[in-house]
């Protein structure tokens, strides 16, 4: 039988039942009735994730335990729609199961079901909830091998969200141990995840554009010739774009909505990279207000003596003299030493021998 015959008859069945038809699995009386495992999970569905910290946090288990040691988090939110883009650097699951993978009891954790703070993990419902509760729900870029992307847009005057989502939280010493305070909103969420997976999984969470700039730091690519886009792991294609034009592509491909214009600021490093969600309130004291994290323009921006850069530039035109015997170019001018948050950009400026 074809879908849409399906469709139709489960359409037929549903006008004369009320819709009971598609829920009971049985009626046992005096008001009781056995639901039908999919009504059962869609119910079940709509408790797990009551809130969009619900959902993010399922999104870092899911990330963690697909091997993750990077993990992405880009989140913007206008108006009533709150977008959220996670990137990690994880096992990657196949183009075929793109879509399946939302799909109910769908997981890889035959045998490695966990136990952790939030709970069990590993019943394959945590995707499926989330595109229960969710607008959309799309992996936009993965493959085997080479982590995922995903993009969950929610509306929050449905799905709720914490009033305060600029404040970051606070470690406080508590019957001698450090705690975590401050609104339980999604940089605290990244937070605590960050610190009960510290030494195995680094979060960094922030705007979308910050979050493009820090895999361009975070995750850089050799140079190697016929190296393209699909060759790359998933959250190294920001580092891999050469221009604006391309990095702002690549940025919609992840899910990332960025003008040229800011995909401009992202390749001079005027956007910074963001720090560890860890990194960012470790040391920090009781009552310290803090907003998002952004590294200073120049706090991790390379400064080089004259004289190292002189030594820098004499053995990098040394290395060229390989490309120019081979393919018959040669440099009109010492190499260019361009420093940004991070980054150390060379550039050769050479032409062709006659």
């Amino acid at each position: 039988m074809s879908a849409t015959s399906q469709e139709d008859l489960l359409g037929f069945v549903s006008s004369f039942s009320g819709g009971d038809g598609l829920r009971v699995e049985e009626t046992l009386g005096d008001g009781f009735v056995r639901l039908r495992i999919a009504e059962a999970e869609r119910r079940q569905a709509k408790h797990d994730i009551r809130c969009v910290e619900d959902a993010v946090i399922e999104l870092l288990r899911n990330a963690r335990d697909a091997g993750a040691s990077r993990i992405f988090v880009g989140t913007a939110r206008e108006g009533n729609v709150r977008t959220l883009i996670v990137v990690d650097d994880g096992t990657g699951i196949p183009p075929a199961l793109h879509e399946r993978v939302f799909d109910a009891r769908v997981t890889s954790k035959l045998d490695t079901m966990q136990m952790d703070r939030w709970g069990v993990h590993g019943r394959g419902m945590a995707l499926f909830s989330i595109r229960e509760n969710a607008m959309s729900a799309r992996v936009m870029a993965s493959e085997v091998g080479k982590g995922c992307a995903m993009r969950i847009v929610f509306d929050v005057s449905e799905l709720g969200e914490r009033a305060d989502q600029s404040t970051w939280p606070q470690l406080v010493r508590a019957n001698g141990k450090e705690v975590v305070r401050g609104p339980h909103n999604i940089y605290r969420t990244c937070v605590e995840f960050a610190l009960e997976e510290r030494g195995r999984c680094n979060v960094y969470v922030g705007s979308p554009s910050e979050t493009l700039s820090t895999m361009r730091v975070r995750m850089p690519v050799g140079f190697s010739e016929g190296v393209g886009m699909q060759d790359v792991l998933v959250a190294q294609r920001a580092a891999q774009a050469l221009d604006a034009r391309e990095l702002s592509a690549v940025a919609r491909d992840l899910g990332i909505e960025i003008s040229e214009r800011n995909a401009h600021r992202v390749i001079k490093g005027d956007i910074a990279p963001l720090r560890n969600a860890a990194a960012v309130v470790c040391g920090t004291s009781a009552g310290t207000r803090r907003s998002a994290p952004r590294l200073d323009a120049n706090e991790r921006k390379l400064a080089l003596s004259k004289e190292d850069e002189q030594a820098l530039q004499v053995a990098l035109e040394k290395a060229f003299e390989i490309v120019g015997e081979r393919y018959y170019v040669r440099l009109v001018a010492k190499p260019t030493l361009r420093m940004t948050p991070g980054h150390l950009t060379v550039g050769f400026d050479f032409v062709e021998d006659e």
